[in-house]
C-alpha cells in the first residue's frame, strides 16, 4: 500500500509494546519505515531561584538533543526488528508538526503514522495536538495509532 512510512518518535512511545505495534502495522503494508525525532532548536531556560540563575547555551543544548535523539532512534530502530527497512532522522524545528512535515517532505514519504496522546480539556485547549496539526496541514494519508 506505502512504500515508506514516516513515524515521528517521542520518548513515551518507545516501548516493547507500542514499537511491536507499529512494526506489525508497517510490515503488514511491506513498507519502509523513516524514524524521525523532532527537536526545538532553542534552548530553554532553567529556572532555579530566578530566571537568570542559570540558561543552558543554545550549542549545549543543540548536542544534548542530538545524543538523545540518536540513543531514542536507535532503540526505537531496534524494538521495529530486522524484518523492517528503518531509516532514522532528527529535524531541529520550534515548531514540532511543521518539523514532522519537513521530514515526510526530506524522505518523500507516502504516509505519516502518528501516535495520539488524546488530550483533552484545558491541556488539549492549551498545548494543542500535533496530531491534529499534522492531519490539517497535510495532504498525506495520516495513520492514527
Amino acid at each position: 500500500m506505502f512504500k515508506t512510512v514516516l513515524i515521528p518518535v517521542v520518548d513515551d512511545m518507545v516501548t516493547p509494546k507500542v514499537m511491536k505495534q507499529i512494526s506489525a502495522l508497517i510490515k503488514a503494508g511491506g513498507a519502509n519505515a523513516v524514524l524521525a525525532y523532532i527537536s526545538d532548536p532553542r534552548a530553554p531556560f532553567i529556572y532555579t531561584r530566578k530566571a537568570s540563575d542559570y540558561k543552558i547555551s543554545d550549542a549545549n543544548h543543540k548536542k544534548a538533543c542530538a545524543q538523545h535523539a540518536k540513543e531514542l532512534l536507535e532503540k526505537a530502530a531496534n524494538l521495529m526488528g530486522v524484518d523492517i527497512k528503518v531509516k532514522t532522522h532528527h529535524e531541529y524545528s520550534p515548531v514540532v508538526f511543521e518539523g514532522i512535515l519537513e521530514a515526510a517532505k526530506k524522505f518523500n514519504v507516502d504516509a505519516i503514522m502518528m501516535a495520539s496522546h488524546k488530550r483533552i480539556g484545558l491541556k488539549g485547549a492549551f498545548m494543542g495536538s500535533d496530531t491534529h496539526n499534522v492531519v490539517v496541514h497535510t495532504k498525506l494519508p495520516v495513520i492514527v495509532v
